[in-house]
């Protein structure tokens, strides 16, 4: 398998304290043409991450050290690498806290490793830089008082600017671009993150935090509605 151009070779950091799952993941992705680095200690992987940032990390809640979630935390204070985080647990809190942490997707063992290998392609594809407007498109979107910058990553909400991550400018642009348009969480997960199928709860996370940062009041949002038991829209 060819890597697409957007997931080009690149680095990518492979966090796992069990050996056959690092081995396994790693043999995926180098034949997909990445450089893979593989550490098995929580300590080691925020260090590597932070000495020279890899294009995406894959990190696994439960390390020695120092575990995923504060890997994360720390990483997050400094970098916005796309993070997918690996698990054994299956309970909603760990998924949720990891979203909530800014973890780009959530896998929960055991997994495929061709999936993974999948995942990691269609967030790279999502993150590369100025995509929209290097094929040929708008380099600004805009709907209603809000404005997003397709290559800075910037958001004017109401006159307010605003940074957003790849993801949060991703799902927003995807609402924004059809206006009044109710989309459920599944939908959302196989348009916007790239996934046929996935957690319905890492969209409901990411709607959060992109209220927090355009929405006047979060709590009585304007712009992203919630239209119960149907999804979410944009109001233009």
């Amino acid at each position: 398998m060819t890597a697409s151009p957007a997931a080009a070779p690149g680095r990518v950091l492979v966090v796992d304290d069990e050996h056959n799952t690092t081995s396994v993941l790693s043999a995926y992705l180098r034949r997909d043409g990445f450089d893979v680095e593989v550490l098995h200690d929580g300590q080691e992987a925020l260090a590597s991450a932070l000495a020279n940032p890899p294009r995406l990390m894959v990190l696994d809640l439960s390390l020695p050290r120092m575990n995923g979630l504060q890997v994360l935390r720390a990483l997050r204070g400094r970098h916005t690498t796309p993070v997918i985080l690996l698990s054994d647990r299956r309970d909603e809190d760990s998924v949720v806290n990891g979203l909530r942490l800014g973890a780009d997707d959530f896998v929960t063992k055991p997994f495929s490793a061709r999936e993974v290998a999948a995942r990691v392609e269609a967030i790279l594809r999502r993150s590369a830089p100025a995509g929209a407007a290097q094929a040929g498109g708008d380099r600004t979107v805009t709907a209603g008082d809000v404005t997003v910058d397709l290559v800075t990553h910037q958001a004017w909400c109401g006159g307010r600017q605003v940074t957003l991550t790849p993801l949060e400018q991703a799902l927003l642009v995807h609402l924004m671009r059809q206006p009044d348009r109710t989309f459920d969480r599944r939908t959302l997960l196989a348009q916007v993150w790239g996934f046929s199928h996935g957690q319905p709860s890492a969209v409901t996370v990411e709607i959060r935090r992109l209220r927090q940062k355009i929405e006047a009041d979060p709590s009585t949002p304007r712009r992203i509605l919630t239209m119960h038991g149907r999804g979410y829209r944009f109001q233009a």
